[in-house]
C-alpha cells in the first residue's frame, strides 16, 4: 500500500514542505504540504520532480576507486582505505597546504554539508578553501561583515509587511529567492501589490518578476552600484534621510555625504543609461514609503562592483530608517543561532588576513576565489595543491575557464569527490563517495533558516530507509574526516561526540552562556536523538534562542535585546504555534497572520529535538523582530556605515562614471526548473523554456545579421562558444543573455539526459581575471562579448 511521508525540499532556497507518496522504497509523487507552517502547500516544478531526481538511474549507488587509471566500483571500506593511505601521507610529505577543499552550492542544502566540512577543514589544517560563495553571494557576506561585524548578519526584506520593495538583480519568480528564504515568493510579491504596496524591479531583462512590477528600470548591466549611490546621494542632498532609532547605533553618517558627492543622478545617468529624473524620482518614492526594503541579489553581486553594490543596499535601508524595522529589512533569528547576548563591541570583520600563494588574492571569510583554484593546482612550489577534496561541487562548469581547471584537475596526485553523480568535475576523482538519494537522508536547514522571512523550525527524518549497501550521508562525511586525519577505523560517532564535547566545553566556560558552570558530561547525557547528527541538532536547539536550556533556570543573558528578540522562557514558560497533524493549528496564511507573534504561552516547554519531532509540519516562531544593537560585532559595537575598505573602493567606482561599453555585454539568467548544474539530468525538468539559448534584442540581431533559431559565435576574454540564438524584446538592446550551469559535453561522465542536450558553458567565456577585488567574486555578469553569425 502507498504511504506518505513529509520532507523539506532540498532543491532551492525556498525550503518548501513536501508530502511524498511512497510505494515500497520508491517515491512516486510529491505535492506541497498544506500544513507546513512556512510554505503552506506551495510547490514549484523542482519540488514536484523530487521523485524523479531521487530515483535517477544515473545516480551512483556505490563508491568508485581509480585503479590503473579507471574508476571502478568498490566497497566503502576500500574507498576509505584508499583515502587513508593517500591523504595523511601527502600532508606529511608536502604540508597541510598541499590539500585544497572545494565546497559546492548543494552543501548548504544538506545536514551533512553543514555539520562536517568545518571539522574536515580543522582536521586537514589547510587554508586552501574554495566555495561557491565567490561565484554568487560573497559580496553580501563582505559588506555585512564590514557594516555589522558579522558576515552572516544579512538582513532580509520583510516581504509580508513592507509597503515598498526595490529589487535589483533578482528574479525570484524563476529562482525562488536567494539569501531570502521565502516559500511562494511570487505569491508574496502579488500580495504586496494587492495590499496597495509598490514593487520596483531593476533588471536589464524584462523577467517574469519585472512583468509583475509597478515599475521596471532596465539599466546597463554592472551599473547597479552607481544607481544605488545616486539614490543615496539624492536622499542625503535633499535631506530625505530619517535614521530613526538607528541613529544612536550608527557611525559614519556624517562622512557619507562627502564620500558620495560625485554620484549625482546626472553624473550616473549616462553610465546607467537611465534618465536622471527617473533616478531622483525613485529615491523620493523610496523615502516617502511608510515602510520599504531594498533587496539586491545575484545580478548586482556578480559584477565588477559587487561589494559596493551590496553595501549600498543596506546603506539605503539605514538612511530611510528601514533597517531592523518591521516592514523594512530585518535580521532573522534561527532556532540554531546562538542565544542573544548583551550588546558589546566585538572583534570586527577582517579581510585579507592571509593571501593566496600564486596571485596574492586576499581571503574573504576564510575563502579564496574559486577562479584561483586552477593556478593553485598548476603552479609548482611550496604550498602547491596536490590533493583536492570536492564536496557537492562542479567547478568545471560553475567557475570561470573550465577548460583550464579541467586540465589542472587531471594532474592532481589525489582527488576525493563526495557527489551522487559522475559529472564534469568528479570524473577526475581517485575516490568518489556517493551520498544516498535525498529521501533516505534526514534534513534540517541550518543556513536557510538564518535567511528566512519568518522565524520557524522544521526537521525531516529520512522518509525511506537506506538501500542495501548504502551509507548515510552524515556517516560518509564523518568517516571522511577520520580518514584524512589518520584515524581511519575509528567509529564515526566519535566525530559527533567530539563536536558535542567541544561545544559544551565552550558553553559551560562562557559567562554569557545559560550553561555556564554546568557539568558538560551530564548535559551530554541528557541529549536525545537516534544518531550523532540528531544529538548535535538537539544540542544546538536546546542552547539556541528558543531552547529549553536543559531545564535550567530561566533568564537569558542579553537583557533588553534578548527580551525584544523573542518571548524568552526556559522549561515551563515557552511555547510556539506548531503544525502537527490532525487538530493542530497549521499556521494561518502568512499574509493575513503576519503580525501574529507566533507564540502560544500555554503550549509547553522550550525547544529541543523531541519537541520538534512531535511537530512534523514544523513550529512557527513568529515574525522577524528588531535585533539591534545586540547582534552587532563591530569593534565599535555600532553600525559602521562607511568602513575603510569600502571607502577605499569608492575612487574605483567613481572611475566607472566614465565607462561606456563599446559593444555588447552579457548577463546570465535563471530557469524555474533548473538550479546551477544540478538538475539537467532529470527529464521532467528539461525542455520548454529551460533551454540554453542566447537571448538577443531584435535591434542587435538585425544589426549583426542574426536570425532567430540560427547559430552565433560568442567571444570574450576566455574564448568562444557556438550557441543557438533566440531573438526577443524581453532584453534591452546592447545586452545578450546566456544561462549558466550548462556544458555537459565532456567524455567520462554518467549524465545520460544532460549529455543528450549539453548546452554551452557560459563561464568558458571568462578567463578568471575579472573579479570584484574586495570579495574575490568572479564577474559573471556585465562583461563585454562579441557576436558573429554562423551559417
Amino acid at each position: 500500500m502507498p504511504r506518505t511521508a513529509l520532507r523539506i525540499c532540498p532543491l532551492c532556497e525556498a525550503t518548501c514542505g513536501l508530502t511524498l507518496t511512497i510505494e515500497g522504497s520508491t517515491v512516486t509523487g510529491a505535492r506541497g504540504d498544506r500544513e507546513d507552517v512556512f510554505s503552506h502547500g506551495f510547490i514549484c516544478p523542482k519540488g514536484a520532480a523530487f521523485g524523479a531526481l531521487d530515483a535517477d538511474p544515473d545516480r551512483l549507488r556505490s563508491p568508485l576507486v581509480r585503479r590503473d587509471g579507471r574508476l571502478e566500483e568498490a566497497t566503502w571500506e576500500e574507498a576509505y582505505e584508499a583515502i587513508a593511505a593517500a591523504v595523511p601521507a601527502l600532508v606529511r610529505k608536502r604540508g597541510a597546504q598541499s590539500v585544497g577543499v572545494v565546497l559546492g552550492n548543494p552543501n548548504v542544502h544538506t545536514m551533512a554539508g553543514q555539520l562536517y566540512p568545518p571539522l574536515l577543514l580543522k582536521a586537514l589544517g589547510t587554508r586552501n578553501l574554495f566555495t561557491a560563495s565567490t561565484l554568487d553571494q560573497m559580496p553580501k557576506h563582505v559588506s555585512s561583515g564590514l557594516l555589522f561585524g558579522d558576515p552572516f548578519a544579512i538582513p532580509v526584506p520583510d516581504l509580508d509587511r513592507t509597503d515598498f520593495l526595490l529589487l535589483l538583480g533578482a528574479n525570484p519568480l524563476e529562482s525562488n529567492g536567494s539569501l531570502c528564504t521565502a516559500p511562494d515568493f511570487p505569491g508574496r510579491l502579488k500580495a504586496l501589490r494587492a495590499r496597495g504596496g509598490t514593487l520596483v524591479v531593476v533588471d536589464p531583462r524584462r523577467t517574469r518578476t519585472a512583468q509583475l512590477a509597478d515599475r521596471h528600470l532596465a539599466p546597463r548591466p554592472g551599473s547597479d552600484a552607481l544607481l544605488l549611490a545616486a539614490l543615496a546621494h539624492t536622499l542625503l542632498a535633499e535631506k530625505l534621510t530619517d535614521l530613526g532609532e538607528l541613529a544612536e547605533h550608527t557611525d559614519g553618517f556624517g562622512e557619507l555625504s562627502g564620500a558620495l558627492a560625485s554620484f549625482t543622478p546626472e553624473a550616473v545617468a549616462p553610465a546607467c543609461d537611465l534618465p536622471a529624473d527617473e533616478i531622483r524620482d525613485l529615491a523620493r518614492a523610496l523615502a516617502a514609503a511608510p515602510t520599504a526594503a531594498v533587496y539586491g541579489r545575484i545580478g548586482s553581486s556578480t559584477v565588477a562592483y559587487g561589494t559596493p553594490a551590496s553595501w549600498l543596499v543596506d546603506v539605503l535601508n539605514v538612511l530611510t530608517g528601514n533597517l531592523d524595522r518591521p516592514g523594512g529589512s530585518l535580521f532573522p533569528l534561527s532556532a540554531t543561532d546562538r542565544a542573544p547576548r548583551p550588546a558589546a563591541p566585538g572583534k570586527g570583520f577582517g579581510l585579507g588576513r592571509w593571501r593566496s600563494r600564486v596571485s596574492g588574492h586576499p581571503e574573504a571569510k576564510a575563502e579564496f576565489p574559486m577562479a584561483a583554484l586552477a593556478e593553485e593546482i598548476e603552479t609548482p612550489g611550496e604550498g602547491q595543491i596536490r590533493a583536492l577534496v570536492s564536496i557537492a561541487a562542479n567547478p568545471v562548469l560553475s567557475a570561470p575557464d573550465g577548460r583550464r581547471l579541467d586540465a589542472a584537475l587531471a594532474g592532481l596526485d589525489f582527488m576525493i569527490s563526495v557527489d551522487p553523480y559522475l559529472n564534469e568535475t568528479s570524473r577526475h576523482a581517485h575516490v568518489v563517495l556517493p551520498p544516498p538519494p535525498p529521501s533516505q537522508s534526514a534534513h534540517f536547514d541550518f543556513s536557510f533558516n538564518s535567511f528566512a522571512i519568518r522565524n520557524q523550525v522544521r526537521y525531516s527524518p529520512p522518509a525511506v530507509p537506506l538501500e542495501d549497501g548504502g551509507m548515510d550521508e552524515c556517516e560518509i562525511h564523518a568517516r571522511l574526516v577520520l580518514a584524512v586525519s589518520g584515524m581511519h577505523g575509528t567509529e564515526p560517532e566519535a566525530v559527533d561526540d567530539l563536536a558535542i564535547q567541544t561545544t559544551l566545553a565552550r558553553e559551560t566556560a562562557d559567562p554569557c552562556s545559560p550553561l555556564h558552570g554546568q557539568d558538560p558530561a551530564r548535559l551530554a547525557g541528557l541529549l536525545t536523538g537516534v544518531t550523532g547528527p540528531e544529538r548535535r541538532l538537539d544540542l544546538m536547539l536546546r542552547i539556541g534562542p528558543y531552547g529549553d536550556r536543559f531545564g535550567l533556570p530561566a533568564g537569558l543573558p542579553g537583557g533588553a535585546d534578548a527580551a525584544t528578540a523573542f518571548r524568552a522562557g526556559s522549561g515551563a514558560a515557552m511555547g510556539f504555534r506548531a503544525g502537527s497533524g490532525a487538530g493542530a493549528d497549521a499556521g494561518a496564511d502568512s499574509d493575513s497572520d503576519s503580525d501574529s507573534d507566533g507564540i502560544d504561552a500555554g503550549a509547553g516547554p522550550g525547544l529541543g529535538l523531541a519537541r520538534l519531532l512531535a511537530h512534523p509540519h514544523g513550529i512557527d516562531l513568529g515574525p522577524l523582530r528588531p535585533r539591534l544593537p545586540g547582534l552587532l560585532k563591530t569593534r565599535s559595537g555600532r553600525i559602521e556605515l562607511l568602513p575603510d575598505p569600502i571607502a577605499a573602493e569608492l575612487p574605483r567606482l567613481r572611475a566607472a562614471l566614465a565607462d561606456r561599453p563599446a559593444g555588447l555585454v552579457l548577463v546570465g539568467r535563471r530557469h524555474l526548473r533548473s538550479n546551477n548544474s544540478w538538475l539537467h539530468n532529470v527529464p521532467a525538468l528539461t525542455g520548454g523554456s529551460n533551454r540554453c539559448t542566447l537571448h538577443v534584442h531584435p535591434d542587435d540581431a538585425g544589426r549583426l545579421g542574426l536570425a532567430d533559431g540560427g547559430l552565433a559565435r560568442i567571444t570574450a576574454d576566455g574564448g568562444s562558444l557556438e550557441v543557438p540564438v533566440e531573438v526577443t524584446d524581453s532584453i534591452r538592446a546592447g545586452v545578450v543573455s546566456l544561462p549558466h550551469g550548462w556544458g555537459h559535453d565532456r567524455s567520462g561522465t554518467r549524465l545520460s539526459v544532460a549529455s543528450a542536450t549539453p548546452g554551452a558553458n557560459v563561464n568558458q567565456l571568462l578567463d578568471g581575471t575579472r573579479l570584484d577585488p574586495l570579495s574575490g567574486t568572479a564577474v559573471l555578469n556585465g562583461f563585454p562579448v562579441e557576436l558573429t553569425p554562423l551559417p
